[in-house]
């Protein structure tokens, strides 16, 4: 036996006993004669006492040792509150030495976090052993456990859908596997599971989930590894968009309720549309912990006469910026600079008259008019945003949360959820001019063949919604297209002909023929989840074994070269 109690098992209750603990020696102190030491497993940390020196022959910080010893209360003077097992130690009477550790440590275990990434990452096992991280794991495999309780209470089936599957246009560059016995054939790894499910939908599978793992070519972000990615993967028969955002409600709310202390926006979400979304909080993943709120006022500048604001659409944001110095409206002009806006413009309301840049161009009727428009108090300072269509909602949205950072008025003790809801069906590609799907291709429209029929491509609507929680996509889906008729008709607006559309998408486009149930669903990202939810910064904290920013494991050296024998077989030469 190795041991028998775990780490953090010993409490007061134990005082006495003897017991047997088995882990990596964290720290250890030499107080003259007597030697103490913190010994750490999965589950914490317990002080070790250890009176005669020899037993520490060999021993260093890292190494693994299995000690037997007594439960003892520590010295009132001595407990450490910040332990769970801080009032008691262990008297070592017998240790044995099970893994040593040989090299000098490349960081501190304890402080990894303050490491460089390459180095952390190079050495990933030591990372791990942090608590800070190790815990985190535990949290996802907790959380991931916790969710399948939840889908499995709601009838939903746990299946497996392939990863070697076939190269699709789903958003995002494919991996791409070569086939040995099919020369000049190339597999690809799933972006998602999404043909797969509407398949079994077909198949008479009324529920589905899996915890998918998606692989899409693509460069990393804070929230998003390069390479993989893992969702609560989910698909209802018979469903409407109500119903899939009512499942995604409870189990979300459920889970970050059991895993969080912190303020969690009670069901039923809010649900936003896409439209009001960009213009209210000139984002599509608005962060609703900034109350903060962008409003319209065009029309008002068009009657104005200032030149700079006519014939273009004008935001404007109200904040409350009263004892802000000289210096934090020229930095917010910097910060507008930055992002490619051409200036800021702004009025503050002192007393009844208005001061700022702006104020000598408006008339005393105007003056009255934008502050009803505005709902600007005393005090207070609305900001002007103005630029092209295509980009003035977005760097109003940047300038909103600049404010709500810089203002200290977001709150972090928070999560915030809603749905963005109602999302066009396509868009226009400003590289080609071309028509292109906004979203996803698999989607409903919104009045169906009539409206594909009747409306501007860009004016369609579609059943298409994400689930947002503090400014960051944490799901999206849609009801899928479940008609030939309508699939036809939709990919034709966005330039497939009938023969490609049978071509790329041919078991979907086939199986609809044989009578396919209307269906939805939806896949809340993981990784995301559990960031959110350990309160990190960055995605790659939350992951066993990451790829860095640059899609490298640097802990077993992929991506890596292959032998020549190994290209042979699978019909490869490599160019340069």
């Amino acid at each position: 036996m190795y041991r028998t109690k775990f780490c953090n098992d010993l409490r007061q209750e134990h005082v006495g006993s003897t017991v047997q603990l088995a882990g990596w020696v964290d720290s250890i102190r030499d107080h003259g004669g007597v030697i103490f030491a913190h010994l750490r497993d999965y589950t914490g940390v317990t002080q070790i006492v250890i009176h005669n020196e020899a037993l520490l022959e060999g021993v260093n910080r890292e190494t693994v040792i299995s000690v037997t010893g007594e439960v003892a209360l520590r010295d009132a003077e001595t407990v450490n509150e910040k332990l769970d097992t801080g009032k008691v130690e262990l008297i070592v009477s017998e240790l044995e030495l099970l893994g040593k550790c040989h090299n000098m440590l490349p960081f501190d275990v304890n402080d990894s976090k303050t490491t460089r990434e390459d180095v952390r990452l190079k050495y990933r096992y030591l990372d791990l052993r942090n608590p800070a991280i190790h815990n985190n794991i535990i949290l996802r495999s907790k959380v991931i456990s916790h969710m399948r309780k939840l889908m499995d209470e709601r009838n939903f089936l746990d299946i497996q859908t392939p990863i070697l599957t076939a190269s699709s246009p789903e958003g995002a560059r494919d991996f791409l596997v070569p086939s040995r016995k099919h020369k000049g054939k190339f597999y690809a790894l799933p972006q998602a599971p999404q043909q797969f499910k509407q398949l079994l939908m077909v198949s008479g599978f009324d529920r589905y989930y899996q915890v998918a793992p998606c692989f899409r070519d693509e460069d990393a972000r804070q929230d998003r590894s390069p390479g993989e990615f893992y969702q609560l993967d989910f698909e209802m028969a018979f469903a409407t968009q109500e119903d899939v955002l009512n499942v995604c409600e409870e189990v979300i709310y459920d889970t970050f309720k059991t895993f969080s202390d912190k303020k969690i926006s009670p069901a039923p979400f809010k649900r936003i549309t896409y439209a009001d979304a960009m213009m209210k909080y000139g984002s599509d993943k608005p962060d609703l912990r900034n109350p903060l709120e962008i409003i319209d006022l065009t029309e008002f500048f068009s009657k104005v006469d200032f030149p700079l604001f006519k014939r273009k659409p004008v935001r404007g944001i109200v904040a409350d910026c009263q004892g802000q110095s000289k210096k934090f409206f020229e930095n917010s002009l910097s910060f507008a600079m930055s992002i490619g806006m051409k200036g800021l413009g702004y009025l503050t309301l002192s007393g009844s008259e208005f001061k700022g840049p702006i104020a000598k161009f408006l008339t005393d009727d105007q003056k009255a008019e934008i502050t009803e428009l505005s709902g600007i108090k005393e005090g207070e300072t609305v900001f002007f945003i103005c630029d092209g269509k295509n980009v003035v909602d977005r760097e109003a949205g940047q300038i909103r949360t600049w404010l709500g950072e810089n203002l200290d008025i977001i709150n972090k003790d928070s999560f915030e959820f809603c749905f963005v809801v109602d999302f066009p069906m396509y868009e226009i590609d400003e590289s080609t001019g071309k028509v292109i799907f906004t979203h996803n291709p698999f989607s409903m429209p919104q009045g169906g063949l009539k409206a594909l029929e009747e409306k501007e491509p860009t004016e369609v609507l579609a059943y298409q919604y994400d689930l947002v929680c503090n400014g960051i996509e944490l799901a999206s889906g849609a009801v899928r297209n479940h008609s030939t008729d309508v699939m036809k008709k939709a990919f034709e607006i966005a330039g497939y002909s009938e023969e490609e559309l049978e071509k790329r998408f041919s078991a979907l486009y086939t199986a609809f023929q044989y009578g396919a149930p209307p269906h939805a669903g939806m896949a809340p990202g993981i990784d995301r989840m559990i960031m959110l939810l350990a309160d990190e910064d960055t995605i790659r904290d939350v992951i066993a074994f990451p790829l860095n920013g640059n899609a490298q494991d640097l802990l077993l050296g992929a991506p890596s070269e292959v032998t020549e024998q190994q290209l042979l077989e699978a019909n490869i030469s490599i160019r340069e």
